[in-house]
């Protein structure tokens, strides 16, 4: 996996428990315009402390431009940010 580390618009829900689970998300492509994902499962959910902030690391897996792809997603608690980190 390569990791990328860039910044996405995402639709999430979270439980009565708070567990967050991602749904899908937008990001920008090479040639100026928006992609859409939608995340098709959550393979595992892991927490993270990286440099001192708390991340939620999500190992999850889309069908993207027709190839079943594996990757992995983190939200920042301490930000409310959401990044795709490796692909």
């Amino acid at each position: 996996m390569k990791l990328i580390m860039k910044a996405v618009d995402m639709i999430c829900v979270s439980t009565r428990d708070g567990l967050i689970s991602p749904i899908k998300f937008r990001m920008p492509d090479g040639a100026g315009s928006t992609v859409v994902v939608k995340i098709d499962r959550v393979l595992q959910r892991d927490e993270q402390k990286i440099a001192g902030n708390r991340m939620l690391v999500y190992k999850v897996q889309s069908l993207i431009e027709d190839i079943e792809k594996v990757y992995e997603m983190k939200y920042e608690v301490s930000t409310c940010k959401w990044y795709i980190s490796k692909l």
